[in-house]
């Protein structure tokens, strides 16, 4: 039984065996939100496995087809399957939705390296304000958006 190979003229034309999406014969559907398509990947359970006929020595990795089609509704009649080119779009998506989460990690380290005012206190929201005055042990004050922890006592 072969999973990938076709013979005769369909294999040259089946749309559905490329992983090509060449704009002359795609309809564009829509935008794709990659942060919350990488958040389906990360709920999307993986594991190893093997086909039936295979050897018992022989993995593989990925998710169950099954598993897929619920958390990627692409409406395809045969959820037997992942089709490659919607693999590869997903992680396409996802490799950039990481990339842009580092650039954002790599920028706020940036800020947080640069150097303090002389002016700030540390403290946003003033004695006892909303984000605290730091009274408890440990706690620290927050600004903008950011926890930043008290230094340890020097007793």
């Amino acid at each position: 039984m072969g999973l990938f190979r076709r013979s005769g003229k369909a294999a040259r034309t089946a749309p559905e065996r490329t992983e090509t999406a060449d704009t002359a014969v795609v309809a564009p559907a829509g935008a794709v939100n990659g942060h919350q398509v990488l958040e389906t990947v990360v709920a999307l359970p993986i594991s190893t496995w093997r086909y039936l006929w295979e050897p018992e020595q022989v993995r593989h990795i990925g998710p169950m087809a099954q598993d897929w089609h619920d958390s990627f509704d692409f409406h395809h009649e045969n959820t037997r399957v992942i089709p490659v080119v919607d693999a590869n779009g997903i992680a396409l998506v996802c490799i950039q939705a990481l990339s842009r989460r580092i650039d954002e990690l790599a920028a706020e380290v940036q800020r947080l390296s640069e150097p303090r005012d002389a002016g700030d206190k540390g403290d946003a929201g003033g004695a006892g304000g909303a984000c605290g005055s730091g009274a408890e042990e440990g706690v620290g004050t927050v600004r903008g958006g950011t926890v930043r922890p008290r230094p340890p006592s020097k007793e």
